[in-house]
């Protein structure tokens, strides 16, 4: 007897997380999805692709304020060149919104 998981691809895991914001248990759900360094992570994630696509410091400067590897911080703007500008300026839109 052969057993599948339930959750086979990332386009499940969104909805998964839009069902819980729906329901106003999206911080429930990440926080036991998460380990906290994972969450230390994301945020970190979160603020390095803030300050890349505001573009007022240098990836060196990123890393220094933020307490993370240069290499991380490459790999996030790796991540915003391989993205259209359309897909940016909705993302730096969303990150302005999220941090008020």
């Amino acid at each position: 007897m052969s057993h599948e998981p339930e959750y086979k691809d990332w386009q499940q895991i969104v909805e998964l997380i839009r069902s819980s914001v729906d329901n106003q248990q999206h911080e429930m759900l990440l926080t036991m999805l998460m380990t906290p360094d994972e969450r230390e992570s994301l945020t970190a994630r979160v603020n390095i692709l803030n300050e890349l696509l505001k573009g007022e410091l240098s990836q060196r400067q990123i890393s220094q304020m933020l307490g993370v590897g240069i290499a991380t911080i490459t790999r996030g703007s790796n991540e915003l060149k391989s993205k259209s500008e359309v897909d940016k300026d909705k993302l730096k839109t969303l990150l302005e919104q999220g941090a008020q």
